[in-house]
């Protein structure tokens, strides 16, 4: 190894990295702010421009774009013809490039202008990497800064990197600037379904295990946006699990439904209590009394901070997580009396726009259910009541985040009875209000294909329903609804959740 070629952003260790290389009889060259930082840290280091014989340009945009770098980055090591060209042109050989990128990932979630933005998409940089790791048989090529310590230790140990090492060093570079030009692509298509799909996402952290112990698990956050299971604090508690992470999503999603104060209590990504209250103490126990035995071992999700009080009441019930915009300092103390009871700080507000389903062999795209209609018409003789009005949205917006079929009945701003994917509307019916035991509305996340449905209504003396409407048969349930003496309105959107 007689040449490193060195270009980073981040210059962490890279003093000290380059100070390893030299006392190996490695020659360093490096090119604009990299350089300065070297030569300012009296480390012995060859300018790019002295390399190339070609002053950079064009603001730096180009530097290390030149026949001398990449050919010397290229060559084929065993290849006679390749030496020879290198040879008859006085090009030398780079046999290591290290390099990390413009902080595209950041800076694009920053409060900056649209060609600001575009001035942190990296080309040189990129470009350098996938030409040494195209070559990485001959060229050690390095892009994280935490490799610095793996190739040293290799090098003092055997005097060389292993073909192992190089080969993974490389796989890791396609990796990064896969994820980095899928970032920049989605960046300007802007929310366009393009004809690839192009995710960028940076691992926070392995997990334990998935679903089930025997399946392997990490979670990956997206580089680009902005998100609540993104930018989470954890303030106490063991390590998350998958299902932990996948439950609180949900959770925090129906909580943040409200702009009343609300709680929802959570299991198996299930609602199994939700409600609304004037302090956040009645939100909770409001919610909790909706379904005492499955909140057991569950989530539950605040839109609001959590006092003193309500963390004293949430500890008579265990608990997996509790989730909310913030904590006072008395309810932290008191909720961290639990070791294990995962305590998670959440500003943000969801702001997924995609959602996206694996099947085997493809994935699904689509925009995510943020709509809520506005649109309600009332469809029967009977008007509902401004209290029923209320209670039937609060139903709605709940509705929408469980399982289709789903039912829930709503009373006094409370999600009394959840039925909950059934592969029958009349099933997550008798479901929903048995559980419930008494409740005044009953929402739907999609039509009624027969009017059993308001028929069992009545059984259980429900007042008014709402639903979206679109069926064929919408007049015969209008009309059982007209029989009853039932209010039934009709919102025209369907919330399916499969």
């Amino acid at each position: 190894m007689k040449r490193a070629l060195i270009s980073v952003y981040d210059k962490t260790g890279i003093v000290e990295f380059a100070e390893f290389l030299i006392d190996r009889g490695v020659e360093i060259v490096s090119t604009g702010g990299t350089y300065r930082h070297l030569v300012e840290n009296n480390v012995a280091v060859t300018e790019v421009v002295e390399v190339t014989n070609a002053p950079e340009m064009l603001d730096g945009r180009v530097k290390t774009l030149h026949p001398v770098i990449h050919g010397g980055i290229l060559a084929i090591r065993d290849n006679k013809e390749h030496m020879e060209t290198l040879e008859a042109r006085k090009i030398g050989t780079i046999d290591m490039v290290i390099v990390n990128l413009y902080p595209f990932f950041d800076e694009v979630q920053n409060d900056i202008t649209f060609e600001q933005k575009v001035e942190f998409i990296d080309i040189g940089g990129p470009t350098m990497l996938r030409s040494a790791a195209k070559s990485f048989k001959d060229v050690a090529v390095i892009t994280e800064t935490a490799d610095y310590s793996v190739v040293m230790d290799e090098l003092k140990g055997s005097n060389e990197i292993s073909f192992a090492t190089r080969k993974r060093l490389a796989g890791k570079v396609f990796n990064l600037t896969a994820a980095y030009d899928a970032a920049i692509s989605n960046f300007l298509l802007e929310g366009e379904m393009p004809k690839y799909l192009n995710v960028s996402y940076e691992k926070m952290m392995d997990l334990r295990y998935g679903e089930n112990p025997h399946q392997k698990s990490a979670y990956y956050v997206s580089t680009t946006e902005k998100g609540a299971m993104k930018d989470f604090k954890q303030l106490n508690g063991k390590e998350l699990s998958f299902n932990n992470i996948r439950d609180m999503d949900v959770a925090w999603k129906v909580a943040n439904e409200f702009t009343e104060t609300a709680c929802c209590g959570l299991k198996h990504s299930t609602p199994c209590g939700v409600a609304v209250g004037e302090t956040v103490l009645e939100a909770y126990n409001k919610a909790h009394s909706c379904d005492p035995v499955s909140i057991f071992g569950g989530i539950v999700a605040f839109n609001r901070a959590v006092d003193a009080a309500t963390a004293t009441e949430l500890l008579k019930t265990f608990l997996e997580i509790v989730i909310a915009p913030s904590f006072t300092d008395e309810a932290l103390e008191i909720l961290k009396g639990k070791k294990n009871l995962r305590v998670i700080e959440a500003k943000q507000a969801p702001v997924d726009k995609l959602e996206y389903v694996k099947v085997d062999g493809g994935i699904l795209v689509q925009d995510a259910d943020h709509a809520f209609s506005t649109d309600m018409s009332v469809v029967t003789e009977k008007e509902p009541s401004k209290e029923e009005m209320d209670n039937m949205v609060f139903g709605m917006k709940v509705v929408k985040h469980v399982k289709s079929n789903a039912i829930v009945v709503v009373k006094d701003g409370m999600a009394k009875g959840v039925g909950t994917g059934e592969t029958n509307r009349i099933w997550a019916t008798k479901q929903a209000i048995e559980r419930a035991e008494d409740g005044a509305v009953l929402a739907s996340d999609a039509f009624f294909p027969f009017r059993d449905v308001v028929d069992e209504c009545a059984k259980a003396k429900i007042s008014a329903i709402i639903q979206p409407g679109g069926s064929m048969r919408d007049q015969e349930s209008v009309d059982a609804c007209n029989e009853h003496g039932i209010s039934m309105v009709m919102t025209g959107m369907r919330h399916f959740k499969h």
